[in-house]
């Protein structure tokens, strides 16, 4: 199923974890509003980049969420978020600048350990910006680097 151009119903909900562990990650029908407004988003932010994005996690089940150790509170549980990459374009870091920089309406914008963008969307948009590198320390507002110096 295509929820929009460049983004299909199975892109998003696609799992390693769910896949390994046999967990269904099926969304149910009330959850497919949500990924079709994610993945409008998404197609914003491919457009932005320049390239396609790598999807890592999309729409988590509460069984799926629970094996990677999601918060309970995670907008993945609703289909509204999604973690990626982008090679072809640059560093999570430059990702999540490029976002950030760009005027796209978006709820929260986080780059996560270095190694990927997590982007939710909702009805009430906050243009949240976030880092975190350790678990310890957690989140932190804006973008830094791995050296501790804010970027934006």
């Amino acid at each position: 199923m295509r929820l929009s151009p460049n983004f299909s119903l199975s892109e998003l909900v696609y799992s390693e974890t769910a896949e390994k562990q046999g967990i269904d990650n099926t969304p149910p029908p009330e959850i497919l509003e949500n990924l079709k407004r994610l993945a409008a988003g998404l197609e914003a932010v491919r457009a932005l980049l320049g390239a396609p994005l790598g999807i890592s996690s999309g729409y988590r089940c509460a069984a799926l969420n629970e094996a990677v150790g999601g918060s309970g509170a995670s907008q993945h549980l609703q289909g509204l978020a999604v973690d990626f990459d982008c090679p072809a374009f640059g560093t999570p870091l430059e990702i999540a600048r490029a976002i950030q920089q760009s005027g796209l309406e978006f709820d929260q914008c986080i780059l996560e350990y270095g190694r990927w963008v997590h982007l939710s969307f909702s009805d009430a948009p906050r243009g949240r910006v976030l880092t975190i590198y350790d678990d310890k320390e957690g989140y932190v507002a804006g973008l830094w680097d791995e050296q501790g110096r804010q970027i934006a």
